[in-house]
């Protein structure tokens, strides 16, 4: 060893990424292999580090034995010779001799340093791997070096990555030198060494540059919701916020655009359609069909997700997109099967405007739920629903049943109250009236109105029962008629 030695202990660490104490180790083994096979064991072996890591020696442990015909040279010393290098030396006691490494013959250095630099190879591969498994998902910075098979091989610092060529967008040409950001995207042991693989066309890459891009998204104000693409083409990314003060879409695009067309330069041109999220599939339909305007969205199966766009002639084409890109981008977005119809094409199709008002209308609902308590009334206020419930009406059918001067009588409910909770009934209540209900009306109807006919007088010769309708008593038979005097009071006569 030469003074050099603790600069080529650092020079290993830095090239490779290696801890101190891994190196420290594999030379620790370097050398016990040597003396290995030098003296066939290495079990009495010990390596010490001088403090400033400057030198490291060999020392070989040995036992004091009395002089004897029979002893071990490798493991074992007489009393005169331990003497020699330490005057106090009594049998028994171990010593510790300095082995010169000049002793050590070629083939056993030659054999320790293969092993040494199969150790070390070993440990680097560990590692790496273990420092770059956990950055997988994040934005790498390197620097083009060569290229193989179209593959492409960038410099990261301490190792080489590469980026394979179904991973390189179409619109990127590099040159010797050039500076790739990209995502890593895997990280592999082989037989060869550690293999990481870098990406340029996952959606997650460009998650990752909206991130940087955009500090709102970075932070959480604005969220990423969905992303599709078509790299070297175009990608449609879909975000929404929580935030009522702040605009996804503005946030994302930044003043004068600067910060979408820092992503676009950075996807080397590629198109970039950012549009809000919104949870009613029909909106979202539309927002996804940017930048085409879309007129009216109509659903032709839910179950199978199967929707109809209504565009304008001129933003037909537009829709539709290059090679039918923007619809297939918007159909993966949405995740429906959306056709682009012009309205021309559309009533050719013979799609009754009652049957697609009701379909829009149960749009994102596969099933229409009954609701009994007025508390699940879509627009009633929660204030609305504590009154009713303190004057003791809770259900939807008790208060569908009150009448108007009911509801003026109840405590807290103001006319304009009234008024709200008359249009949320209209609005979401279909009132049905049963048959039974009808014939009983009906009879009750009949039967006032028999009463209105039938008045009953007193015979004045019998007293039996008469009517207006007859000329003569049924008991007695006496002969009755009846007139109307011009007070209109009703007299009897005979």
């Amino acid at each position: 060893m030469t003074s050099d030695f603790a600069e080529a202990i650092k020079l290993l660490q830095q090239e490779r990424g290696i801890s101190e104490e891994l190196v420290l180790k594999t030379i620790e083994d370097f050398l016990l292999a040597a003396y290995k096979r030098k003296f066939g064991t290495s079990d009495n072996a010990v390596v010490r580090f001088s403090e400033d890591m400057s030198d490291v020696e060999v020392y070989a442990k040995k036992m004091i034995v009395a002089e004897d015909d029979h002893y071990d040279p490798v493991s074992e010393i007489i009393l005169e010779e331990a003497k020699l290098l330490n005057d106090e030396s009594e049998i028994g006691d171990e010593i510790l001799i300095k082995v010169d490494k000049r002793e050590f013959d070629r083939g056993s250095v030659q054999s320790a340093k293969q092993r040494a630099r199969q150790d070390l190879r070993e440990i680097q591969k560990n590692t790496m791997y273990s420092e770059y498994k956990d950055k997988i998902g994040e934005i790498i910075i390197g620097y083009f070096q060569r290229q193989r098979n179209q593959n492409i091989f960038v410099d990261i610092g301490k190792t080489e990555a590469i980026l394979p060529r179904r991973f390189q967008s179409p619109r990127e040409v590099y040159r010797a030198g050039d500076r790739i950001k990209a995502m890593i995207s895997e990280v592999n042991k082989t037989s060869s060494g550690l293999q990481i693989v870098l990406t340029r066309t996952h959606t997650d890459f460009v998650k990752k540059i909206f991130e940087l891009e955009v500090p709102e998204i970075y932070d959480g104000i604005v969220n990423i919701d969905r992303v599709v693409r078509e790299p070297g083409y175009r990608t449609k990314i879909a975000v929404s916020t929580k935030k009522s003060d702040i605009d996804p879409v503005g946030a994302c695009v930044g003043l004068k655009g600067v910060r979408i067309q820092s992503i676009v330069r950075e996807l080397e041109g590629e198109k970039i359609d950012i549009l809000k999220y919104d949870t009613n599939e029909a909106e979202f339909i539309k927002n996804a069909l940017s930048p085409a305007h879309v007129s009216e969205v109509l659903v032709l199966d839910y179950e199978k997700k199967h929707a109809l766009a209504i565009v304008p002639e001129d933003q037909l084409s537009l829709a539709i997109g290059k090679q039918g890109l923007n619809v297939r981008l918007a159909n993966r977005l949405v995740d429906w099967n959306i056709d682009v119809k012009t309205e021309e094409q559309r009533d050719e199709m013979d799609i009754s405007p009652e049957a697609s008002r009701m379909a829009s209308e149960i749009f994102g609902n596969e099933e229409i739920e009954e609701i009994s308590s007025i508390a699940e009334l879509p627009g009633i206020s929660e204030r609305l629903v504590a009154l009713l419930k303190e004057n003791g009406i809770e259900l939807i059918e008790t208060l569908v049943s009150m009448k108007i001067e009911e509801l003026h009588g109840l405590d807290g409910l103001t006319d304009e109250d009234i008024d709200t909770i008359n249009s949320i009934i209209e609005e979401n209540v279909e009132i049905v009236e049963s048959e039974d209900s009808d014939e009983e009306d009906d009879v009750e109807d009949e039967e006032e109105f028999v009463t209105e006919e039938v008045e009953e007088y007193e015979c004045p010769e019998c007293g039996s029962s008469i009517t207006v309708d007859m000329t003569s008593c049924p008991n007695c038979g006496i002969g009755i008629s009846f007139e109307i005097e011009e007070d209109e009071s009703e007299e009897d006569s005979q």
